[in-house]
């Protein structure tokens, strides 16, 4: 966390983003399901490290989500669409459901689009952060145990 915290901040230097040298005014919180996905290190670096913060959030505003990527969210993911009225209903949205059981597309392309931009953002994260510390070299005895490359990457602490 303090390496992926320096890099981050050498990275928002870099792109002329205000130090974040202040502790973060609010704690971004990561749900525990997406610790999984974000892995430790990059949610406890989100959770912690201003940089990281500042650093993600330039990164999501990179992201460019075609049009049609979000249309083609909507098809695919009709499920997330349900009105609340069609699901206790039970009604299965690949089954062709009526038109008022889902969600109109005008409704949720802005919450489908921000959850995209957000995810192309988390990759780009994980990019620059492999990027960025290929170059670290650590002090004997303090690389990190889930490290691939360090011989003994299978101990546990």
């Amino acid at each position: 966390m303090i390496i992926a915290d320096e890099l981050a901040r050498r990275a928002c230097a870099e792109r002329g983003l205000p130090p974040p040298n202040a502790l973060p005014t609010h704690l971004l919180n990561v749900p525990e399901p997406d610790v999984a996905t974000l892995g430790s290190i990059i949610a406890a670096a989100l959770t912690h490290s201003p940089a990281a913060q500042a650093l993600l959030t330039d990164l999501e505003h990179e992201q460019d989500i075609p049009e049609a990527a979000v249309r083609d969210y909507y098809t695919r993911n009709r499920d997330r669409f349900l009105t609340p009225e069609a699901l206790r209903r039970g009604v299965d949205p690949y089954d062709e459901p009526a038109p008022t059981d889902i969600h109109p597309y005008s409704r949720v392309r802005h919450r489908i689009e921000r959850e995209l931009r957000q995810a192309a953002a988390h990759r780009a994260f994980f990019t620059w952060l492999d990027e960025a510390r290929a170059d670290v070299e650590y002090a004997e005895g303090y690389e990190h145990p889930g490290d691939p490359t360090h011989q003994d990457h299978e101990h546990h602490h």
